[in-house]
């Protein structure tokens, strides 16, 4: 149907006020006229369809149709809306419009188009033969635009068919073929798209399905990191073996023997011992930790962990970062878990759903990480060593829900005789035979229950023992001016911390200088010289500066003793053993024996030598639980390297470090005396009489002195029984006090008399009765008396 067209100005100069017929043909719109008059002819058409050309360029000249068609619509359309708003046949001129050229003429200027126009100027002035002209011309260039894309894009595809054998038969030029113009293409185009997009739906698919699984593996792990955790808090499988009344899930008792020598076995004193060994596995002897005193080895023996890990360094040491100092005998200190690192065998065993008893351990009622052993006995000094067999079988004749695996139980005896009377002492043989005999009685009472082959028993000691002598002894402002010196810690080592950190190198080479000639003593700076073998240098509760005197030397103060005023007077130093020195010397040897059935070797083995680092490990390896990690390496079953019976396999007792004559030798250097000249005399009694888990007696009675030969010997201020009368004092070979025969008879029995005075003084102030021996005033967990 023709649109209907209504007539137009065909040039607004002649418009006027001319009275238009609106159906006039001779007033037609100008440009429908031109459109129509620009169109090809059918006869065209007919020829370019005659022409038989491409798809592409029949499908350019159709758009070009429908273009010109659409253009003459829009066209009526706008003078239909022009003719509606004037409301009548007469053009009425608007006056605004005609003002608003008038006005805009000067500024029009300013901005012309590229023929010298304005927009505005090309839009109001510009002829209606002008701008047909112009839209002729556009419309020419876009349709020439649009035949030559469609022929080139024919030879290209024509090109592409010769090239490929692509040309279907009856296609001479434009018949259906799969060219990139066809419908064909056009249909293979959106299955492309389709696979394009089903492409994508596939890599999609195909990284939700990696995700998914990434997901289900991470839960998995997941998973199993929580089962693994509940295993870990309910604990192992437990393997119950029978002892005829009661099943038994893997049980070990550890017993710790404070300052059991390793050569103390070779003194015939201790048949329980002896057999043991030989039913059992061990080293010749086990190495402590430095320094090898006994809260830093029990705690390392504890935890697996070298003290400067666990950060219990000595038995006294200052703590630069809480600005406190650890004291061992004093509970409201050593009691607080701030001090303890770590994680000790006994939280290992409740972590993982073992009970534990602890029996006086050192350490576990600081309440490490707030976990505590399922029962734990505090600290008693002058528990008989009969209830601590009853309190260990005890533990054993608990209902199964209620028994422990894992025992605990510390005996300071040996350690305590043996620095109040030294460690080639006659007291000390008698309670060395007393330590075996409770051990006998222990290993009697696993036999009486048919325990011999159910329940694992280590044995272990923490360090050695060193006799003292007054003529190893060295003043300690002979060496460094205290006056520099904030804190000092340990003992018979001394680590110093200087009040001006400034002077620390120059308080270390005055150190060096005053001891060149002194082979007894070493120098060390913790972070340039420690030996690396010390494992003491990773923890600033470790002093800076460390003098370390050689095994059976001991360093004092001033306060404590005036050692010449102490010579001439010829007073005995207390305590008169000693350790805390290198732990590999000799004396300072420990011992470690294990016989039960996590211990599958055959009796009487021999295994190479390891240090007490390794003994967590085989505790918690000997019940079945996982070992926290630590500075151990060793793991059941052991390795033994032959048996204690084979030949060359015997261990040697260590020697005194010197004779008190060679001593006497050495105390002529004025390293040893030279300071007693002109200072004030000391008190006579001063430093602890123990140094671990021994009482804390005050300053005023630490140490003995004993008067030389027919002198009175010193006393306490209030009366004392006398002793009974003086027993042979016969020793075994290897037992004298390194070589003390330069003195008199008359002296040996003052220190004979004055040390039974000692004990039975100790016996009342303790309120302690009963057999010898089975009283013992130490302090292991911070505890005094």
């Amino acid at each position: 149907m023709a649109p209907y067209l209504e007539p137009l100005n065909t040039n607004a100069a002649t418009a006027g006020n001319r009275d238009l017929n609106l159906l006039s043909p001779s007033d037609y719109d100008g440009d429908a006229v031109s459109i129509r008059s620009d169109q090809d002819s059918d006869s065209d058409d007919d020829e370019r369809q005659l022409r038989a050309r491409n798809s592409r360029e029949l499908r350019a000249h159709d758009r070009l149709v429908l273009m010109e068609e659409e253009e003459l619509d829009q066209l009526v359309t706008e003078t239909r809306r022009r003719q509606q708003r004037r409301g009548s046949n007469l053009p009425i001129p608007n006056p605004l419009r005609l003002f608003a050229r008038r006005m805009s003429d000067v500024s029009i200027s300013r901005s012309r188009s590229p023929t010298g126009q304005t927009p505005v100027e090309f839009a109001v002035e510009t002829p209606i033969s002008e701008k047909r002209s112009l839209r002729r011309a556009r419309r020419k260039a876009k349709r020439d635009r649009l035949l030559a894309d469609a022929q080139e894009g024919e030879d290209g595809e024509l090109m592409y068919e010769m090239e490929e054998g692509g040309i279907k038969s009856g296609s001479s030029t434009g018949e259906s073929s799969d060219r990139g113009d066809s419908d064909e293409v056009d249909r293979k185009g959106l299955l492309q798209l389709a696979d394009a997009k089903a492409k994508r739906s596939r890599n999609w698919c195909r990284w939700l399905l990696i995700y998914a699984l990434i997901a289900v593996a991470f839960a998995i792990l997941v998973l199993l990191a929580w089962k693994l955790s509940m295993e870990r808090k309910r604990g192992p499988v437990r393997t119950l073996i029978s002892n005829g009344t009661a099943m038994f899930a893997p049980t070990t008792i550890l017993i710790s023997l404070d300052g059991f020598r390793a050569d103390f076995l070779n003194r015939g004193l201790t048949p329980r011992l002896s057999a043991f060994v030989k039913e059992g596995v061990s080293p010749l002897y086990m190495l402590p930790s430095f320094p090898s005193v006994t809260f830093p080895n029990h705690y390392t023996l504890a935890t697996g962990l070298y003290p400067e890990s666990h950060g219990v360094v000595g038995n006294t040491f200052w703590d630069p970062a809480l600005r406190e100092e650890f004291y061992y005998t004093d509970p409201l200190r050593s009691l607080d878990p701030k001090w303890w690192k770590g994680e000790p065998f006994w939280i290992t065993a409740q972590q993982q759903g073992l009970k534990t008893a602890i029996h006086m351990w050192p350490g576990s009622e600081a309440h490490v990480l707030g976990i505590e052993p399922t029962y734990m006995d505090k600290y008693k000094g002058n528990e008989k060593l009969s209830k601590k067999v009853s309190r260990v079988l005890e533990f054993l004749d608990m209902p199964d829900s209620e028994r422990p695996q894992i025992i605990a139980a510390y005996v300071p005896n040996v350690d305590s005789d043996g620095h109040e009377y030294g460690p080639n002492s006659t007291e000390i043989r008698s309670t060395i035979q007393m330590v075996d005999s409770m051990l006998d009685k222990i290993f009697q009472g696993l036999e009486d229950r048919h325990l011999t082959n159910i329940v694992n028993v280590i044995v272990v000691s923490d360090h050695g023992m060193a006799t003292t002598d007054i003529n190893r002894l060295i003043q300690l402002e002979d060496l460094v001016d205290m006056n520099k010196i904030e804190h000092t810690d340990g003992w018979p080592l001394v680590g110093l911390r200087p009040k001006n950190p400034d002077d620390l190198q120059g308080i270390y080479n005055g150190l060096v200088e005053k001891t060149k000639t002194n082979p007894s003593i070493d120098v060390y700076l913790r972070d340039v010289n420690m030996p690396e073998r010390y494992h003491f240098s990773n923890n600033e509760r470790i002093a800076p500066l460390w003098i370390v005197p050689k095994t059976g030397w001991a360093l004092v103060k001033m306060q404590e003793m005036n050692i010449k005023e102490a010579k001439a007077q010829g007073l005995v130093y207390h305590p008169r053993g000693l350790h805390g020195y290198d732990h590999e010397h000799p004396l300072m040897r420990a011992i470690f024996v294990a016989r039960g059935p996590a211990f599958p070797h055959q009796p009487n083995s021999q295994v190479e030598v390891f240090q007490n680092t390794e003994v967590y490990n085989l505790l918690c390896d000997s019940v079945g639980i996982a070992p926290f990690p630590n500075n151990g390496t060793l793991r059941l079953p052991l390795k033994p390297i032959g048996l204690h019976s084979d030949p060359g396999t015997e261990l040697e007792s260590p020697a005194d470090p010197v004779t008190t004559s060679s001593a006497a030798a050495a105390s002529d250097s004025p390293i040893v005396s030279s300071s007693a000249i002109g200072s004030v005399a000391a008190p006579e009694v001063t430093k602890s009489a123990a140094d671990d888990h021994a009482v804390q007696i005050s300053s005023s009675s630490s140490y003995t002195a004993t008067a030389p030969s027919g002198a009175p010997a010193p006393s306490n201020s209030i009366g004392v029984n006398l002793p009974e009368p003086p027993q042979p004092t016969e020793q075994p070979s290897g037992d004298q006090d390194g070589g003390d025969t330069v003195e008199t008879g008359v002296k040996n029995f003052w220190d004979w008399f004055t040390g039974k005075i000692d004990k039975w003084w100790g016996k009342i102030k303790g309120g302690i009765s009963g057999e010898k021996g089975e009283e013992n005033p130490g302090s292991s967990s911070g505890e005094s008396t």
